[in-house]
C-alpha cells in the first residue's frame, strides 16, 4: 500500500509568489528537487521526506488529509478576469471570502462562479456557488454519509459562509440526513444574513477551456498556464518564475485542479522576460488538448501509462477532444466525478494458481457530457483496455452530434413545454422576489405558503422592507 504523501494546505488554491518560493527552498531542504499539485488545488511532496526536518518550517502546514481530517478550500479565483464569470465576483472579492475560514476545515468546501468551467462545482462536501446577486452564494450540500447533493433553502450571505460551514462541521455529530434538518440547526446556532432563493441555480453549459500558454487579456495584461504532463514542477525553475513575478509586482499565483497553475496580470512590456525565462528552462507551453483534458489520481504510474496509451491512440486516429474532459478512477476512490468521461477501473479478480488476470474497466459520462449535472451514465462495463480506444472515440463522436442540442434533449425527454403564469411579490426597494413555491425559511415560513398568509409584521428578507412594499408580478414557469 502506498505511504500517503504529504500536502500543503494552499486555501482557495491561491498564494503570494513569496511563499511558493519558501516552500520550493522547504522541498529542496527535505531532499525534493520537484513538487506536485493536488486535485483541490493543494501542493504536494510527492516523496518521502526525512520528517524530523519538518518543524524547521513553521509558516508550513503539512498535513496527511486521511490521517490529520484536513482538507483544502478549492476556489475558481484562478479563473477571475480570464474566464466568463459572474460581474461581481472578482479576484479581491475571493480573497476577502477566503480569508473568513480561519480554522482548518475538516470537509472539502468549494468556493466558485457557475459560469467558469475550470474549476469543478460540486466536488466538496460544502459547496458555495455565486448567485447573480452580489454577495450572496447558493450552498450545495453532500455531507459524508449522503448520497445526493442536496440545495440549503437559503442564499448565504458572502460574510457569513466561514461561520456557516464552520456550524456545519460542528453540527455532525448530529449525522443530519437532510438539508432541512441541517438548515435548522445552523439556524438555531448562528445568526445569519441570508436571502430567500427566488429562482434556481442556472449553469450555462460552456466547453472546457485550453489554460495554458501565454494569452492576452484587456489591453495590457496577459497570463501564463504552465502545464508539465507528469505533474513534477522543478524547484528551480518555480523560483526564479516567483522571482519574475516579484520583479513585475505580480501578487498571487494560482493553482488548477488540473495540476497546473496560471499567472495572471503579466505586464505587455515584460511578455519577453517571460518567453525567455520558458525558454532557458526548456519549457513547452503548447502540449495538445489531448493532454491537458485528463484527471488522474496522484503519483499513480498506472495510471499516468494507461493515459498515454489513450492519447497515442487519440492522436494517430486525428481524434478532437476539445471540450471534453476525461477521468481515470480506481475502484476505491472516494472523490466525486467531475470529468466528462469517467474511466473507472474494476477491482481486480483473485487469481488461481498463477493465472494472471487482465484488469477490467467500466465507462461513464456525464448527461450531455456536463458533470454539472451530476448525473452519470454507465456507457459499458467490464471491457479490456485495448476495447478503451475506440469506445471513447465513440463518445466523443457522440458528444460532438450533440453539442448546442442539451437544451432540445432536455425538452424531448420533458415531453411538450407547458408554461405557467404564477403570481409572484416583489419588494419595491431591494427586489427581491416572494415565491410561495420557496416560502422564506429564513423566517420560518414554510414552502406553499400564499403571500396572503404571511403575518402583517413579515419583512423583506434583504432590506426589511414592510410586508406593504411587495408589489404583485406575474411571473412565467416552465412546467
Amino acid at each position: 500500500m502506498k505511504k500517503e504523501p504529504y500536502r500543503l494546505m494552499i486555501n482557495g488554491g491561491v498564494l503570494s509568489p513569496a511563499e511558493l518560493k519558501y516552500i520550493c527552498v522547504a522541498a529542496e531542504y527535505l531532499g525534493l528537487n520537484a513538487i506536485s499539485f493536488g486535485s483541490r488545488q493543494d501542493i504536494i511532496f510527492p516523496e518521502d521526506i526525512d520528517e524530523n526536518k519538518l518543524n524547521r518550517f513553521e509558516k508550513i502546514q503539512f498535513v496527511r488529509p486521511k490521517q490529520d481530517g484536513v482538507e483544502n478550500i478549492a476556489s475558481s479565483y484562478v479563473s477571475a478576469e480570464i474566464l466568463p464569470s459572474m460581474p461581481w465576483l472578482t479576484s479581491d472579492r475571493y480573497l476577502y471570502v477566503l480569508e473568513q475560514f480561519k480554522h482548518k476545515p475538516k470537509l472539502r468546501i468549494n468556493v466558485t462562479d457557475p459560469k467558469q468551467r475550470l474549476v469543478p462545482l460540486f466536488t466538496g462536501n460544502v459547496n458555495f456557488i455565486a448567485s447573480p446577486h452580489e454577495d450572496y452564494w447558493y450552498l450545495y450540500l453532500r455531507l459524508p454519509g449522503w448520497s445526493k447533493t442536496q440545495m440549503y433553502p437559503a442564499l448565504i450571505y458572502s460574510w457569513d459562509m466561514g461561520k456557516i460551514e464552520l456550524v456545519i462541521e460542528n453540527i455532525l455529530i448530529e449525522e443530519p440526513e437532510t438539508i432541512e434538518t441541517v438548515f435548522d440547526l445552523v439556524s438555531d446556532a448562528a445568526d445569519t444574513n441570508n436571502r430567500t432563493v427566488d429562482k434556481p441555480l442556472d449553469i450555462p453549459f460552456y466547453p472546457f477551456p485550453y489554460y495554458e500558454g501565454m494569452n492576452r487579456t484587456g489591453t495590457d495584461r496577459y497570463w501564463l498556464g504552465l502545464y508539465w504532463r507528469n505533474n513534477r514542477y522543478d524547484t528551480t525553475f518555480l523560483k526564479a518564475l516567483c522571482d519574475l513575478c516579484s520583479e513585475n509586482k505580480i501578487g498571487k499565483i494560482s493553482i488548477t485542479p488540473w495540476k497546473s497553475f496560471i499567472v495572471k496580470s503579466i505586464p505587455v512590456e515584460s511578455k519577453l522576460k517571460w518567453e525567455k525565462l520558458l525558454g532557458k528552462f526548456g519549457i513547452n507551453v503548447r502540449h495538445s488538448m489531448l493532454e491537458m483534458n485528463w484527471h488522474l489520481p496522484v503519483n499513480d504510474d498506472e495510471a499516468l501509462s494507461l493515459k498515454k496509451y489513450l492519447v497515442t491512440n487519440f492522436d494517430q486516429n486525428d481524434i478532437s477532444t476539445y471540450g471534453l474532459t476525461f477521468g481515470i478512477k480506481n475502484y476505491d476512490s472516494d472523490t466525486y466525478n467531475f470529468t466528462s468521461i469517467v474511466i473507472e477501473k474494476n477491482k481486480p479478480i483473485e487469481s488461481q494458481k498463477n493465472v494472471k488476470v487482465r484488469d477490467t474497466y467500466n465507462l461513464l459520462y456525464a448527461k450531455n457530457f456536463d458533470p454539472n449535472t451530476l448525473e452519470y451514465i454507465v456507457h459499458v462495463q467490464d471491457v479490456d483496455k485495448v476495447e478503451l480506444p475506440g469506445l471513447l472515440m465513440e463518445l466523443s463522436k457522440l458528444y460532438f452530434e450533440q453539442l448546442g442540442t442539451e437544451k432540445e434533449d432536455d425538452l424531448l425527454d420533458e415531453g411538450p413545454v407547458e408554461t405557467l403564469e404564477q403570481e409572484v411579490y416583489q419588494c419595491a426597494d431591494c427586489l427581491t422576489i416572494y415565491d410561495k413555491t420557496y416560502g422564506d425559511l429564513t423566517q420560518n415560513i414554510k414552502p406553499n405558503t400564499p403571500f396572503e398568509n404571511l403575518p402583517e409584521n413579515y419583512n423583506c428578507s434583504l432590506c426589511e422592507a414592510p410586508k406593504s412594499k411587495f408589489e404583485k408580478k406575474v411571473l412565467v414557469k416552465k412546467l
